[in-house]
């Protein structure tokens, strides 16, 4: 089939289908050239013209093509980008340096003799995005993506546990560039005690990790609310090797949110972003956002058919919404990053 791909844009294609065999590669292209030929039929063509396959067809077709080398450990994860997270640049930033520029500057990482870094530990209150920043690095870096929660692994059979984890790292190298995440790592990761599955898992994690066996082109991404449960050689360079906290948002992060949650919203003309972000102040990102649904669900109690959410929901709901992060809670984590001496990147 006639196609108007240039040589950049079929490279830009082969750097974004990791894992992918022959068979998934020819699927990709034949439902490409469907996708062109119903697109070229609907565009009522003139006599004598001809379907063209284009980058935008195959790139529309791309992300419903699963990686043979993926698809026993695929999860359908939400398409978040950067944007959708409000504030948080320095996390991003940080977490672009690990995962993306190893990638994009690969000549300059091998000319200065830099080691891209095995893992990332984000650490904060609940409810301030950290696993939602992990799904925006996943859409946004364009690498396989591998979801792990901590408490699936443990198996009572001896054995089983341990190569669960074996199995996840395996599959990770071979669809390689790709992310594991671990979702409540502390989970898995606390430190070693008695419990010999605990104990056993947490071994085979540390190997993988950093072990005899290289760990390329895998990044580990791990979230917690308790760092301080670690184990210590879970946090040392060569494993975790940056450590990010992710706090309570501030007056500008709250704002961001939400203009981002009112944005899909229809809302009532002359409402403030900034006093309804001074009102939350003390609320967690989640919380935030649940002001706005809870707005939502108060305007529809009124009224089934109501054209809008009232200024005066939104207010009454941030008013009114339970605070979870408290003082205490947040220099707890401000304590721990100073006795720990963490490397906070």
């Amino acid at each position: 089939m006639p196609h108007s791909l240039s040589e950049q844009e079929v490279s830009a294609i082969a750097s974004r289908t990791h894992g992918y065999v022959g068979a998934d590669l020819s699927s990709l292209i034949r439902e490409s050239a469907s996708a062109a030929i119903q697109r070229w039929h609907s565009s009522k063509p003139s006599e004598g013209s001809k379907p063209v396959l284009t980058n935008a067809d195959v790139l529309t077709i791309l992300p419903t093509i699963r990686p043979s080398a993926m698809r026993e450990v695929f999860l359908e994860t939400p398409a978040v980008r950067w944007s959708d997270i409000g504030g948080q640049d320095d996390v991003k930033q940080k977490l672009r340096e690990c995962v993306e520029w190893p990638l994009t500057h690969r000549d300059t990482f091998a000319r200065l003799g830099v080691e891209a870094p095995r893992g990332v530990l984000l650490y904060g209150p609940p409810g301030c995005s950290k696993t939602m920043t992990a799904k925006a690095l996943a859409t946004e870096s364009g690498i396989n993506f591998i979801a792990v929660k901590g408490p699936e692994l443990l198996n009572k059979y001896v054995g089983e546990s341990e190569r669960a984890v074996r199995e996840i790292f395996r599959k990770a190298r071979a669809a390689s560039p790709s992310i594991v995440f671990f979702d409540e790592i502390d989970a898995l990761g606390s430190a070693r005690s008695d419990d010999h599955t605990h104990s056993g898992v947490l071994t085979s994690l540390l190997n993988e990790m950093d072990g005899i066996e290289e760990l390329s082109g895998v990044t580990v991404v791990a979230a917690t609310n308790r760092p301080d449960v670690l184990d210590s050689a879970l946090m040392r360079p060569g494993r975790l090797d940056r450590i990010l906290y992710v706090g309570a948002p501030d007056l500008d992060t709250r704002k961001d949110i939400f203009r981002i949650r009112l944005a899909t919203m229809a809302v009532e003309p002359g409402v403030d972003v900034e006093e309804l972000a001074r009102i939350a102040d003390g609320c967690s990102g989640a919380e935030v956002a649940s002001i706005c649904q809870d707005a939502a669900l108060a305007a529809m109690n009124e009224d089934l058919d109501a054209p809008c959410v009232k200024k005066s929901h939104l207010l009454h709901s941030a008013r009114t919404v339970r605070r979870r992060i408290t003082p205490d809670m947040i220099s707890f984590f401000e304590e721990w990053r100073d006795q720990s001496g963490v490397r906070s990147a």
